[in-house]
């Protein structure tokens, strides 16, 4: 599966790819950022690699209405979540194979092992609704 853009236009097709329980890693960046231009090529052959995850790139000033108050430190910012769990949310050095082992411990977890610890830490439960990308995209839509 290819890397996926968020646009305005295929907000509908990219919240049906979330709908399932399949992951998906979404990069957080800015169109203004050199080091997010300079890492889309590494983070897109990154999606090559793993073509049953969802990949994302979101623009945060183009989705701001989606984004919107999410606290996002520094860029690259990267979410990784499985159906409705949030399993990772945080800024990363700006090299795939980071993303990638990062990725690759979180997919090893079973359903009951990665719902468990997303409760460990008060972080962690609070990703569960401020930085949900299938909750995020939702409430964008009923604002329009």
């Amino acid at each position: 599966m290819p890397l996926t853009t968020l646009e305005r236009d295929n907000r509908a097709a990219f919240s049906e790819l979330l709908s399932g329980d399949a992951w998906t890693v979404a990069c957080l960046c800015a169109a203004w950022c050199n080091v997010c231009a300079d890492y889309r090529s590494d983070f897109e052959r990154l999606a090559a690699r793993h073509p049953g995850v969802h990949f994302a790139w979101i623009d945060v000033e183009d989705n701001a209405d989606v984004v919107g108050d999410i606290d996002i430190e520094n860029f690259p910012t990267v979410l990784m979540q499985r159906g409705d769990v949030v399993a990772f949310y945080g800024t990363v050095l700006p090299d795939a194979r980071v993303v990638e082992r990062i990725f690759l411990a979180q997919q090893a977890k079973d359903v009951d092992e990665l719902a468990a610890e997303v409760q460990r830490t008060p972080e962690r439960r609070g990703w569960q609704s401020e930085v949900n990308l299938r909750r995020r995209l939702a409430e964008s839509k009923n604002e329009e």
